[in-house]
């Protein structure tokens, strides 16, 4: 019998704890995504990632009630999409996603993307904050905002998030967003963690520093996230990954080994979410 994997957590601005590293479930599909939950939590996976516009959250929501697991020991994520910003629009689109999860609250709720050619997102973060107060979500925070674009959050409302999702692996760094949220005290969660799996994961670079730990070049990059105050949220269907994604603990990364990591980045575009529109 495999043992669950005890995972480390992380304290938010809210008071409330998050795991270190979660399952993002980004195209798995909605009749997929229950049992990958369900192998997941098997494993002490604890963290369940999603969103309104990924098309999922009914299955994610049955995976989440049938693990066998507390729901006190989930921690479950999901993010209002762009055509529901606003502020009724978006305390419906979160009674709406309740309602397809069959779920009483969530943990986290997102802001998806900025959409600032809409300059909807203030009134947004507002509606999400009466539904933290009113109980329905424990935590708010955003996804793909720039510093810019959260000094703005603070400054009209006074509310600084607790997360921001961004665009991060060793290829794109986000360097200015990582020094914005140390000191906003804001924790980055890392989409994309293992740069989609392409070119990042066969880079002899990534390789080396994955042989001289006796790990896969995913675990290498998994452990640099976490090194680095970041929590990842890879994406498999397959258990034998999800073990691997989540076998990153019993080592870190050495000094030199960041040092070579670091001759990577800037060599990936990220997405700009000053002009990136989501619905």
């Amino acid at each position: 019998m495999t043992t669950a994997t005890q995972v480390p957590t992380v304290r938010l601005n809210s008071g409330a704890t998050m795991p270190t590293i979660g399952l993002g479930t980004y195209e798995i599909p909605d009749a997929d995504a229950a049992q990958v939950i369900r192998w997941a939590t098997r494993i002490g996976y604890r963290l369940i990632d999603t969103a309104a516009s990924y098309g999922n959250e009914r299955g994610v929501g049955e995976g989440v009630r049938s693990a066998g697991v507390p729901r006190e020991e989930l921690f479950v994520v999901s993010k209002v999409r762009g055509r529901d910003q606003g502020y009724d629009a978006t305390l419906r689109a979160l009674e709406a996603s309740l309602r397809r999860m069959g779920l009483d609250r969530l943990d986290l709720y997102l802001i998806h993307w900025p959409l600032p050619r809409h300059d909807r997102f203030v009134e947004t973060w507002r509606a999400m904050a009466r539904l933290a107060a009113e109980g329905l979500v424990t935590s708010i925070g955003v996804s793909n905002f720039t510093p810019d674009q959260l000094n703005r959050l603070e400054e009209e409302t006074g509310i600084v998030p607790a997360v921001n999702q961004v665009q991060i692996n060793p290829l794109l760094t986000q360097t200015l967003w990582r020094r914005y949220a140390a000191v906003k005290g804001i924790v980055l969660q890392s989409w994309g963690p293992l740069g989609h799996g392409g070119a990042l994961l066969t880079e002899p670079v990534v390789k080396g520093v994955a042989e001289r730990h006796g790990r896969t070049p995913g675990q290498a990059v998994l452990r640099w996230h976490l090194d680095s105050a970041l929590v990842p949220i890879p994406k498999t269907v397959r258990p034998q990954r999800l073990a691997e994604n989540l076998g990153v603990f019993d080592f870190r990364l050495t000094h030199d080994d960041h040092k070579a990591l670091a001759s990577l980045a800037g060599t990936q575009i990220a997405v700009n979410p000053d002009t990136y529109e989501e619905f």
